[in-house]
């Protein structure tokens, strides 16, 4: 799997996404959106994939929205109306590249290194989990450009940091350091440089790798399902999950390897 603007790797349960336009510090265009959004749609039914590492090749993690690209989406026309609708459908297929990030099966991973901008806050926003290199940065730039972000970083990124200072970060635009964000809890680890980024990523997904992926699966489909709705009504989701789910043959391989100290082993979901 992979495209011009995306590579794929795998490392057992584990796979590793790569944004490749490293020439263009990985600026989103609509062949990246496209190959985003098909990744993910992929990867996130794919019943081998136990975790999913992203991250971005050359200097930056991205540079966020191709500005070339993004000029060239809303030519001139007679009609508002007609181009209104257009511009409406075009927005909301790029949200739908992001969304397939947040609705992916298996938990995603974000290594972040160099600039995370725009798009890119977007796009780490919609991952479940944040690591960051020394020197990384964080820049919601939409403001700097005339607009307003629209995919996902105002409907996300106050569910893990404070809204006031999502909100000061959006109306000055910014940057926050990674030691900021680790501060704040929008990254979970900051490492050295690249490599080494890859490599706690690697680990950190290799350990969701090893754990039930109906229990991990299970998890991400409740904190996604009770963000933002009362706690009984999450607490009445989830019990019907696991009322559903008790009976797999996981928990009783997890039981078994706690009772002889040994390591379980999990089968695949289905697709």
């Amino acid at each position: 799997m992979g495209s011009e603007r995306i590579e794929v790797g795998r490392h057992g349960g584990v796979a590793l996404v790569e944004l490749a336009r490293e020439g263009k510090f990985n600026a989103m265009d609509k062949e990246m959106f496209k190959a985003i959004g098909e990744t993910f749609r992929s990867l996130g039914t794919d019943s081998s994939v136990r975790a999913i590492l992203l991250a971005g090749r050359g200097r930056h993690f991205t540079s966020g929205l191709d500005l070339q690209y993004a000029a060239s989406q809303f030519p001139a026309t007679d009609d508002p109306g007609r181009a209104a609708e257009a511009r409406l459908r075009h927005i909301q297929w790029l949200q739908d590249a992001f969304s397939a990030v947040e609705s992916a099966r298996p938990p995603v991973i974000a290594a972040i290194h160099g600039g995370c901008i725009g798009a890119g806050v977007d796009l780490a926003a919609a991952c479940d989990l944040r690591l960051a290199s020394a020197g990384a940065f964080f820049q919601i730039a939409e403001v700097d450009v005339a607009i307003t972000a629209d995919l996902g970083t105002l409907q996300r990124l106050t569910h893990l940091i404070p809204e006031g200072i999502v909100r000061e970060l959006t109306y000055t635009g910014r940057r926050m350091d990674s030691e900021e964000a680790a501060r704040l809890g929008l990254v979970n680890r900051i490492e050295p440089d690249r490599e080494a980024l890859i490599a706690a990523g690697l680990e950190m997904a290799g350990a969701i790798a090893a754990k039930s992926p109906l229990a991990v699966a299970g998890a991400k489909m409740s904190l996604n399902y009770s963000r933002g709705r009362p706690i009984e009504e999450g607490l009445r989701h989830v019990a019907l999950w696991n009322a559903g789910t008790l009976v797999s043959a996981d928990l009783d391989a997890a039981i078994k390897g706690r009772l002889t100290k040994g390591t379980p082993q999990f089968g695949d979901l289905t697709e």
